[in-house]
């Protein structure tokens, strides 16, 4: 069973702030290709956006590894962080997940499957050589 990435956008593959939309996607295409592991948007941008819009963000080499999208929307205590569990659960994938996010505040404190990015610059080497590490290993 492959490993799950669950991506955030704004602060993950761009900065919240500006113009430069994608500008950090290429950092996630590196750390993926060839890999055995599953892409699952977890960006509000699925409230607002089909999910064959969402696809075509990503460059081509990485369509085939895109397999959803988590659902509604979970109110209460670490939103994202429940509406990734649910997720998972769903797809048999419990402790076999990371989250590239930049709200800390929507996941409990220290959990160690969020891969947080800096809002201000969204996923940088830090965090890319933090997940090449976990998908290079052969533990969760």
């Amino acid at each position: 069973m492959p490993k799950l990435l669950y991506v955030d956008f704004d602060g993950v593959l761009h900065p919240t702030t500006g113009n430069d939309l994608f500008c950090r996607m290429h950092l996630l295409e590196k750390a993926l290709i060839g890999k055995d592991c599953q892409i699952i948007i977890s960006s509000s941008w699925r409230f607002h956006q089909p999910f064959t819009y969402l696809l075509g963000l990503f460059p081509e080499s990485l369509r085939g590894q895109v397999a959803g999208v988590t659902g509604d929307a979970f109110v209460g205590r670490w939103p994202r962080h429940s509406e990734i569990l649910i997720d998972a659960s769903n797809r048999g994938a419990q402790g076999r997940w990371r989250a590239l996010d930049d709200s800390w505040i929507e996941f409990p404190k220290d959990c160690p499957e969020l891969i947080r990015c800096n809002p201000n610059s969204g996923m940088g080497s830090k965090e890319s050589a933090e997940l090449a590490s976990w998908l290079t290993t052969q533990q969760t």
